[in-house]
């Protein structure tokens, strides 16, 4: 495979046509791509996706979310369309980056709802938006306290999926720059843990990445192996500066009891920490617990995906 093969430098290699157009939104810095249903008559909705996702994740939500609002997915910097910034991957940068967005495109207050990293996102913003801007975020099955390298409550990154972050970004390089595909499907099963290496094996059948890897920049998971990217935004101290009501739907989870690793994004320890930081910050959270959903709902079942967040956003004033 051809070094520096996928990204938007190489679009013809890299991109497929998807059900809504896309468009950019120029920050200062980067150009995010985003796709946007529904009317602006509607409620504004945000929709964050997770790591190597790519906007396009929540197609079959929007379609059912476009009745009830306008709704706005987003490729967050190194991820889909959006510009990649090497050395740049940080939560603090990509906050900023929806800040932009939401006061220079979206222009009115708006619900967040993210995936995973795009869960951790929603959290920021929840915490660190523009007063006024944030109606309410929804927190779908996100990697709090267990996507830091040094956390302070339950497993870190390395004691779950951190691993697999470290493989991609030693096969696969920084914007693709070393896109051993091949050496790293031989490598899995050495290098990462039983639960992980099954997992890989699911997902890396064919002879070339899957789209959503193509379109996605490995700088990111070596950003969250190593720490950096989180190294200016302690989620403890993220959760006790939240302003505003919160959705947190938790998926999937078990601890592995002959080793502690964490399978899933976050654990019944770190959900209940979350839960009581938010509290004493004087915010409500509404707790969702869905023990056998995959990870990411809003692909798995995007009609419960759709009535969950519906039927909270309704809550708010």
């Amino acid at each position: 495979m051809a070094t520096s093969q996928y990204g938007p430098h190489n679009p013809d290699a890299t991109y497929v046509p998807h059900a809504y157009d896309e468009h950019l939104f120029d920050t200062g810095e980067v150009h995010l791509n985003y796709a946007v249903a529904g009317t602006p008559d509607l409620p504004a909705l945000l929709l964050i996706p997770g790591q190597s996702e790519s906007w396009w994740g929540y197609e079959q939500a929007m379609h059912l979310l476009e009745q009830d609002f306008e709704v706005f997915a987003v490729d967050l910097r190194g991820q889909g369309r959006s510009t990649r910034t090497p050395g740049r991957y940080t939560l603090d940068n990509f906050g900023a980056d929806l800040v932009r967005f939401i006061a220079g495109r979206i222009q009115r207050p708006v619900i967040v709802s993210g995936l995973s990293s795009g869960g951790v996102m929603s959290a920021w913003l929840s915490a660190y938006g523009v007063p006024g801007s944030i109606r309410g975020a929804h927190y779908e099955d996100p990697p709090l306290f267990h996507s830091e390298v040094d956390t302070s409550c339950g497993q870190s990154l390395r004691q779950g999926v951190g691993p697999m972050f470290a493989l991609w970004s030693k096969y696969l390089g920084d914007q693709w720059s070393i896109g051993d595909w091949k050496g790293m499907r031989e490598a899995a099963p050495r290098e990462l843990p039983g639960p992980l290496a099954a997992l890989f094996n699911d997902q890396a059948t064919g002879d070339e990445p899957p789209q959503n890897l193509k379109e996605y920049d490995p700088e990111w998971a070596r950003a969250f192996w190593t720490g950096t990217v989180a190294a200016s935004c302690d989620h403890a101290r993220m959760l006790a500066s939240v302003k505003v009501p919160v959705l947190l739907t938790h998926h999937f989870r078990m601890v592995d009891e002959h080793t502690g690793r964490l399978i899933g994004a976050l654990s019944d320890l770190q959900a209940t920490r979350t839960r009581e930081l938010i509290t004493n910050a004087g915010q409500k959270v509404d707790y969702r617990s869905f023990p056998r959903m995959g990870h990411a709902m809003h692909m798995e079942d995007p009609a419960l995906f759709v009535s969950t967040l519906t039927d909270w956003a309704d809550t708010l004033s």
